[in-house]
């Protein structure tokens, strides 16, 4: 192995790299801007870290390699810049994206690998989360439900909204994920203010979420539960 090999063998990324590379967080504001032009709620740098914060928690939390945490970390803030090339299967875009970047900043092909899978398979409709990084990837993304996703010029209509999004997520007043690691248990705890959004609207939207949470977290050889309003309902 040359000494460029090495090198590149045991450059270890971090997430901090990642928040300080002007590349990404230019991928994270255009993909926040597009992404709002057509109604979405927030997916820019705030969904980015929280849910790189609560990816690298869940599997340190659960015993995981040191480095394996990080990874799901990185996956975590980079998942949705696919966002800034079009929403339709933007995880697959986004873990193209990542390559890109990852590649150039040198790290090891096989952490790519790793990071493009999470990320690609992050999303409902086509993903499936088959290692730790990705289940972690996917917990995390799904649990970030809460009022300060929905954008400010949006809050004041929030309340009488026509759309089930902005509704659901602004009658949400907490959400925390519990994770045990001696019991093996990841719990979504939400807090809906039901006089603005009913706790059914919640399943209208998220029911395909939460059975796809309930996969990986699986595949961390631990079970899901969803608790609103202190009712266990999954």
């Amino acid at each position: 192995m040359s000494l460029e090999d090495e090198s590149l063998k045991n450059n270890k990324i971090i997430l901090d790299d990642l928040v300080e590379n002007k590349t990404v967080n230019t991928y994270l504001e255009m993909a926040d801007r597009f992404i709002g032009a057509i109604g979405y709620t927030e997916h820019g740098a705030r969904h980015a870290g929280l849910v790189a914060h609560i990816a690298h928690n869940i599997l340190q939390r659960l015993g995981y390699p040191e480095r394996e945490v990080e990874l799901a970390a990185i996956a975590g803030y980079l998942h949705d810049i696919g966002n800034s090339i079009s929403r339709q299967e933007h995880g697959v875009s986004a873990a193209l994206l990542a390559r890109s970047i990852l590649k150039e900043m040198g790290m090891p092909e096989d952490e790519i690998a790793l990071i493009m899978n999470a990320i690609g398979n992050h999303e409902e409709e086509y993903g499936w989360a088959t290692h730790p990084i990705a289940a972690a990837l996917v917990i995390a993304d799904k649990a970030d439900v809460h009022r300060s996703r929905v954008r400010h010029e949006n809050k004041n209509k929030a309340r009488r909204s026509n759309d089930i999004h902005d509704r659901v997520n602004y009658a949400a007043q907490k959400s925390f994920l519990r994770v045990d690691g001696e019991t093996k248990t990841i719990s979504l705890e939400i807090q809906i203010d039901t006089t603005i959004s009913k706790v059914m609207e919640y399943f209208e939207i998220f029911l395909s979420r939460m059975v796809m949470c309930r996969k990986a977290a699986e595949v961390l050889n631990c079970r899901f539960y969803l608790v609103i309003n202190d009712v266990q309902l999954l």
